[in-house]
């Protein structure tokens, strides 16, 4: 009997693969290239295509791609034959260097943010080798990084890579001052990725969810999430059957699939992988969402991505679980045994509640999307205001700390970094607050803001980049310090009375909270437009600039495409809901109210005495609303038209302010005569019959 053993990663050209595979200088060469960042000598390349083209080859492949992240945020590839012309009409398999190391696709038509013109087409993907190759689709898939012919970065893995090098420089200067031995330090990431699973057959019956990704109009079912049944309960077999396929399809592509159950909303599921590298953990969640979509279609399922598919109940995110570690496996951000260890590990954690306090923007604008406006700050999902939970054992740590007092159940004396051993702290400090932005949750900070769609490349990005910011300031302060040890404990204690603002142990669902944050002078960015507009602000072009993640033009074209998405992501949805209305709601309703009437009509002629009550009341109610869905449809199709007048920011500004409250405003009539209209008159799956199939 074949077990998972037998066939994990058996799509994927990793280590095990290269190691038996390659020559053994070759591929020591190679580890020195993904382990120190040597470069990659033409040698060494041409012998790891032969290996990989040969690899692919055996596996059924006839084509290679390069695999890249694009700034649409999901993946593209172009495909090449390994075939090459031979004499005699004959054909070669051919696969070399450098075609491994350096692909050209056309560039023309992804977004560029003004970079790049659309007669420029050539761009460049280059050879990721720290992240395996692999195969999908009998395609041999390489990943890439992208960048336009003049040098101008174009993908969302490059900057990432960029932060996970500039992070471990930083945080490896300051180990070195705590005498720790280590060459690197690794960002690992696990993605816990939410997802809805509906019929396929409902799903095409919905142009909203086919254009949008989200049902525009939709009345709520008589019972949604309420009874809090479907959150850990038993699987529908259809969906235990889509779980247990999923999983097989992503460990022969080597993704360590862990953890499947239902989510809080019916339909809702979620998926949750074992942590890896950042980088490699970005592809695995890019190949996952596709995986899931496609073994959904095997299963006669549409697999929703959309961060809020349905009104009413919970939408889906991506909690985005991140810590520091060294190539030697020690987790910077676990407490230690000895009064150093702990003094290490506090030192690292002020340093990312000083990062998160100082670039609350930054982390704001990296989750930022039309789709995430839906579910952030809705009692779902986080709060719009960024803020982070230590837990009351660790605040309370630090708050004897900063105040100079003894911990409590620890002797009278005030505790001094370097001289005591921190009390034993649990690796899930109280229970879980999941109401937390950026939650430390015991050896990782978990980063609950995240779109269910996003690409995990760019928060992780910020992250990276942010925290290194601080790791360099911690740097010049303790490298020049007489007394290492005073110095480590006089940073930690001023750099939390400083930040300590940032933390907040509390429900940041509350009204209270958005209160006490502004108090606190934190900011409540509620739009995406409104963080997007912080993007550009000198600090944050700066801190980009000096760690080379981004150059300032990279950066202004990061605004403008971010800008322009938003804006056609609510045009599209403006325009399907005109349409949804105009050809299918209101036909619909028109019909249903014109037979009422004929029906009052005659039995008024039978019944010339008799109330018709129900008729005339129903018919009545049916008129008002259907002329404020025309009214409202009609407002809808002329603010549309005016977008033509802006631009960029102030056309996203404007289709967040004028153009979405009158797409509720139209949906509130929609949704209220599908309640009365006949349910055989109306045009298209309601709630209930998509939420509660059987």
């Amino acid at each position: 009997m074949e077990t998972v053993a037998d066939y994990f990663g058996s799509l994927v050209f990793n280590d095990e693969v290269m190691r038996e595979r390659l020559p053994k200088d070759v591929y020591k060469a190679l580890r020195r290239t993904v382990d120190e960042g040597k470069d990659l000598d033409i040698n060494v390349a041409n012998s790891v295509a032969n290996a990989m083209k040969n690899w692919a080859i055996e596996k059924g492949c006839t084509h290679y791609t390069h695999w890249f992240q694009p700034m649409t945020g999901i993946t593209a590839e172009k495909h090449e034959a390994f075939i090459a012309p031979a004499e005699g009409g004959k054909v070669l398999l051919e696969f070399s260097g450098k075609e491994l190391i350096k692909g050209e696709p056309d560039a023309s038509s992804f977004p560029s943010g003004g970079l790049r013109a659309t007669f420029e087409a050539r761009g460049y993907t280059a050879w990721d080798p720290t992240s395996y190759a692999f195969i999908k689709d009998d395609t041999l898939c390489i990943p890439t990084a992208y960048c336009s012919y003049s040098g101008e970065v174009l993908d969302k893995k490059t900057p990432l890579l960029r932060s996970m090098e500039a992070i471990s420089e930083e945080a490896l200067k300051i180990l070195r001052l705590f005498g720790t031995d280590a060459r690197r330090v690794i960002t690992t990431v696990g993605p816990e990725q939410e997802y809805f699973l509906i019929d396929k057959k409902d799903y095409e019956k919905r142009k909203d969810l086919i254009y949008a990704g989200r049902t525009l109009l939709g009345a709520r079912a008589p019972k949604g999430q309420e009874m809090e049944d479907h959150y850990f309960g038993a699987l529908r077999t259809r969906v235990s059957e889509y779980m247990q396929d999923l999983d097989r399809e992503l460990w022969k592509l080597g993704i360590y699939a862990k953890t499947s159950h239902n989510e809080v909303a019916p339909c809702q599921h979620e998926l949750a992988p074992v942590f890896t590298t950042t980088n490699i953990a970005v592809d695995n969640n890019q190949l996952t969402m596709e995986i899931m979509k496609k073994v959904a279609e095997r299963h006669g399922f549409a697999c929703l991505l959309h961060e809020k598919p349905f009104e009413g109940v919970n939408g889906s995110g991506k909690h985005n679980n991140w810590s520091l570690s060294t190539d030697k496996g020690t987790n910077l951000l676990e407490p230690g045994d000895s009064p150093k260890d702990n003094a290490q590990f506090l030192l690292f954690l002020v340093a990312v509640l000083k990062a998160v306090d100082e670039y609350q923007d930054l982390l704001r604008m990296s989750v930022a999307s039309a789709g995430n406006d839906h579910r952030l700050g809705a009692n779902e999902a986080p709060p719009a205001i960024v803020s982070v939970f230590l837990g009351d054992e660790l605040t309370e740590i630090l708050d004897a700390i900063a105040e100079g007092k003894p911990v409590s159940g620890r002797t009278k004396e005030k505790m001094q970094l370097g001289v005591h051993v921190l009390p034993a702290i649990p690796k899930d400090t109280t229970d879980r607050n999941r109401t937390s932005p950026f939650a430390f949750t015991g050896n990782k900070f978990e980063f609950r803001m995240l779109g269910s769609s996003f690409s995990v490349a760019e928060p992780n990005t910020v992250i990276n980049t942010i925290v290194a910011k601080e790791l360099r300031e911690f740097h010049a302060i303790l490298s020049g310090a007489d007394d290492f040890t005073k110095a480590v404990n006089d940073l930690v204690r001023d750099t939390y009375i400083k930040h300590r603002r940032i933390v907040f142990n509390g429900n940041n669902y509350s009204d209270e909270w958005v209160e006490e944050a502004r108090r606190r002078g934190l900011m409540n960015l509620v739009s995406s437009p409104d963080a997007y507009d912080t993007l550009l602000s000198p600090k944050n072009i700066e801190l980009f600039g000096e760690f080379g993640i981004y150059s300032s033009i990279e950066l202004h074209s990061r605004y403008e495409i971010l800008n322009e998405e938003y804006s056609k992501t609510v045009h599209i949805e403006a325009l399907t809901m005109i349409d949804m209305i105009n050809r299918q709601v209101l036909p619909a309703v028109m019909e249903y109210s014109g037979s009422i009437a004929k029906g009052l009509e005659a039995k008024k002629a039978v019944l010339p005495q008799m109330k018709l009550e129900a008729e005339e009341g129903r018919l009545a109610q049916i008129v008002g609303l259907e002329n404020a869905l025309y009214r409202a449809v009609k407002d809808l199709d002329d603010a549309v038209s005016l977008a033509a007048d802006y631009t960029g920011s102030s056309l996203a500004h404007f289709y967040r302010n004028s153009v979405l409250p009158l797409m509720d405003a139209a949906r509130e009539s929609c949704d209220a005569l599908e309640l009365i209209v006949g349910q055989r008159n109306w045009p298209y799956p309601t709630y209930g019959e998509m939420l509660f199939y059987v």
